[in-house]
């Protein structure tokens, strides 16, 4: 692993939010839909899910304030939806098995039963998952996730996937993440060298697993349907009954 590489990306990052104006509202759909649930769900292999919108960016919010929400919550997804200089947007996003922090510095995970976090391109329908020991270089996958208060979400040494303290930008450096042959790649948009994308909405979502269900309910909610219903009522009353384009 390119160690010097990383820790200097995610030092130019951390001054990012320095000259940027602070975070804007967002507009009001929440970017949790039907879709997006069963694609979550599927991904992160656990049975139905129970999520809860814990932190949703607001006008002049900046990483205290996602951390003021969202630190030892347990497990959630972080999803972002980030636009381009021409335009063009992305929903992206990441599982985190732990809480976030405002004082644990790395989350480090030396063993593979650890290693179980991952992040993700709905747009693009591809996911990354923690790079294993077997790696040539063992190590590369050991950080999870990077929790300081001036730091939005972030996930990996790269960092893999970076939020500054505004709130409004975002960058992509694989290391931790993915097969280990893309070092240095985005998972926003294949780019390399570290290129910016414009936050335009961030939220955040508690993770509780439906508990089993008894034979009536099963075949009522056997499709994932109970999972859903229980979202429904939890999350934010505001969502896309489909998949909208991005």
């Amino acid at each position: 692993m390119k160690t010097m590489l990383a820790a200097s990306s995610l030092a130019i990052t951390m001054t990012l939010g320095l000259a940027a104006p602070a975070a804007y509202a967002q507009n009001g759909t929440p970017l949790l839909d039907l879709t997006l649930y069963g694609q979550l769900e599927r991904w992160l292999g656990a049975g139905p899910l129970d999520l809860r919108n814990i932190y949703t960016r607001e006008q002049g919010h900046n990483s205290r304030d996602f951390h003021a929400a969202a630190d030892g919550a347990g497990m959630n997804f972080t999803l972002l939806q980030v636009t381009n200089d021409f335009g063009q947007s992305w929903l992206i996003g990441g599982y985190n098995p732990q809480s976030w922090s405002s004082s644990d510095g790395w989350h480090e995970t030396p063993q593979d039963w650890q290693r179980t976090a991952f992040i993700f391109n709905f747009t693009d329908a591809k996911l990354w998952r923690q790079v294993q020991s077997d790696d040539i270089l063992p190590n590369r996958g050991l950080r999870q996730t990077f929790n300081e208060p001036n730091h939005g979400p972030t996930f990996g040494a790269g960092p893999d996937l970076f939020v500054n303290d505004r709130l409004n930008a975002a960058m992509s450096w694989q290391v931790s993440y993915g097969d280990g042959l893309s070092e240095g790649t985005s998972i926003i948009d294949g780019s390399t060298g570290g290129q910016l994308f414009r936050v335009d909405a961030l939220e955040v979502y508690s993770i509780s697993l439906v508990p089993e269900p008894g034979s009536t309910a099963m075949f009522i909610g056997g499709l994932g349907v109970l999972g859903w219903t229980a979202w429904r009522r939890r999350a934010r009353p505001a969502f896309a009954s489909a998949a909208r384009k991005r």
